[in-house]
């Protein structure tokens, strides 16, 4: 005969870390509930179905309009770390979307975070450093960051955050840096990415190569990179095993040589021939790139000397597939043969 039995499993479709989801437009409504409940395992399991949720954009859109930002600011102060961990993964999984940024700037979430980049707990302050540099993207975004005074504070997380992150602050740093680089040249930017070119890391040589590029736009940054010898680390840099970094080193001393003492400290350190070999590299970019930096040397007489034996080099980058690589080798052409 047949018994009645009730299994002490639960469903196997039923997950015991998340809050049940009420069914169509009540479910985030009764998430932003939760997210204020006085009970911690309430909020714990809404943070974790909001995590599933906000993948999808309109869920984002949704959620901003109801106020769960809002919800999701005061759980950043929670007591609880595993509250703060998955409430900055909300937020980085929301900032991945173009009305996630647009929400946090409305709401001035980059304020509330700001409080969090001395948290204990590593994976918060990665989730918060991940945001960053997504809101870093868009030039609102990285302007939002600029206008809250955080990078001074930025630049000095990069001499003491582990590597992982420190990778997420020099991809910051680079998108803020292109908006305004007064703060950072102030707060000794260019020696703390001084040291990090001589990171053994390939990520962080090519990351601080590249925020490098956004600190010699300006001409406090230019005499800075000549004051603090860095010149010849990024020579040395153009010999890298990583062909990214050595676009990137490229880039940098593209900058950096505008100015006649940064030309001469170059020509010092004998760049011309490490960005001769990066006229033939796989990279548009480091093509690119060095044909800018052998412009800019150029114009020294020196430069201009000892390049009009290489003008067939540039002769054969006319006819490259890239149309700004083929701009940029006529006018080093016409620099090189210019003659008083």
């Amino acid at each position: 005969m047949a018994h009645a039995r009730i299994s002490t499993y639960l469903p196997p479709d039923i997950d015991p870390t998340q809050a049940a989801i009420a069914y169509g437009c009540r479910a985030l409504p009764k998430l932003n509930e939760e997210l204020q409940s006085e009970d911690l395992l309430t909020r714990q399991k809404a943070l974790m179905a909001l995590c599933d949720l906000m993948h999808d954009p309109e869920h984002v859109y949704v959620a901003i309009n109801i106020g769960c930002l809002e919800s999701l600011k005061a759980l950043l102060k929670d007591t609880n770390s595993m509250v703060r961990i998955k409430t900055t993964e909300v937020l980085h999984i929301m900032a991945t979307h173009n009305v996630g940024r647009e929400g946090f700037l409305e709401h001035d979430i980059i304020f509330s975070l700001s409080f969090l980049l001395d948290d204990p707990e590593k994976a918060c302050r990665k989730n918060l450093h991940v945001v960053f540099k997504h809101l870093a993207q868009v030039p609102s975004g990285a302007q939002g960051i600029v206008n809250n005074g955080l990078i001074p504070l930025l630049v000095w997380k990069l001499q003491r955050e582990e590597e992982e992150i420190q990778e997420l602050l020099l991809d910051t740093l680079a998108a803020c840096l292109m908006e305004d680089a007064t703060e950072a040249l102030s707060s000794r930017v260019v020696p703390f990415l001084k040291e990090k070119l001589l990171s053994a890391n390939d990520n962080i040589r090519s990351k601080a190569a590249c925020t490098l590029i956004a600190v010699s736009i300006p001409l406090e940054g230019k005499k800075q990179v000549w004051q603090y010898d860095v010149i010849p680390i990024l020579v040395h840099l153009l010999k890298d095993q990583v062909e990214e970094v050595q676009a990137n080193a490229a880039g940098a001393l593209m900058y950096a040589t505008v100015t006649t003492a940064g030309k001469y400290a170059a020509l010092d350190a004998e760049a011309i021939h490490p960005l001769l070999n990066l006229l033939s590299s796989p990279l548009r970019k480091a093509r690119l790139n060095a044909i800018k930096a052998l412009t800019m040397l150029a114009e020294a007489p020196e430069g201009r000397k000892f390049l009009q034996v290489h003008v067939p080099d540039f002769r054969v980058l006319e006819m490259d597939s890239s149309e700004a690589v083929r701009r940029a080798a006529q006018i080093a052409i016409n620099v090189i043969e210019w003659k008083p």
